[in-house]
């Protein structure tokens, strides 16, 4: 086939993002901007003494810090915590749908920080439940089933000008009930209905 070396430079690219960090088990050798590519110009071939290294790695975790004289077993417990904030932030932006909001002032940015951390509390909350009662379920699992219970308001007007509001959750299917039941949760009586003043509609 015959290509040229711009062609071939991008499909090392696309190869190299593929292979990940084996890509630099190789020694591969470019042609020349004037040179042609060929069998002499372009080789590649395995590096055998990084092969071996790497073989023997396989399994190893290597720690490194600029803590000195510390025991080896808290480093990993500072470095599990790391990687649990880490993986925090990448909730917020997906299990938890929180989207970044610029904000002007101070105390609009405190709040919006604060409920962000009020979701993730629950959520770390709720994975812990997860853990103990229901072993195996992921809270992104457990929030999806119960997704399709809804909290309604039923706003019925009145002859005498007031309306007369009704709040109602939707009943739990069999397997919301049994998720419930295994996380020894309970749900609420429903709230009983609200009707508005007179008042409350003047000022509406």
């Amino acid at each position: 086939m015959t290509r040229s070396r711009d062609a071939l430079l991008l499909k090392l690219g696309a190869a190299k993002k593929e292979a990940g960090r084996a890509y630099g088990l190789l020694e591969i050798r470019l042609p020349d901007p004037d040179e042609p590519i060929n069998a002499k110009t372009f080789t590649f071939a395995i590096n055998r003494k990084k092969l071996r290294q790497v073989r023997r790695r396989e399994g190893q975790y290597l720690l490194r810090s600029n803590l000195y004289g510390e025991d080896p077993a808290k480093l990993w417990e500072y470095s599990i915590q790391l990687t649990e904030v880490e993986q925090a932030f990448k909730e917020r932006k997906s299990d938890l749908s929180i989207r970044p909001i610029y904000h002007q002032r101070d105390d609009r940015i405190e709040a919006h920080i604060f409920v962000a951390f009020l979701a993730y509390c629950l959520r770390v909350t709720l994975e812990q439940r997860l853990r103990v009662l229901a072993p195996g379920l992921t809270p992104r699992a457990a929030l999806d089933k119960f997704a399709a219970m809804q909290m309604v308001d039923v706003h019925l007007p009145t002859t005498d000008g007031r309306t007369l509001i009704i709040t109602r959750y939707t009943e739990p299917d069999k397997d919301q009930k049994l998720l419930l039941q295994q996380l020894r949760m309970t749900l609420p009586e429903q709230p009983p209905p609200r009707i508005s003043s007179a008042a409350d509609v003047t000022t509406a």
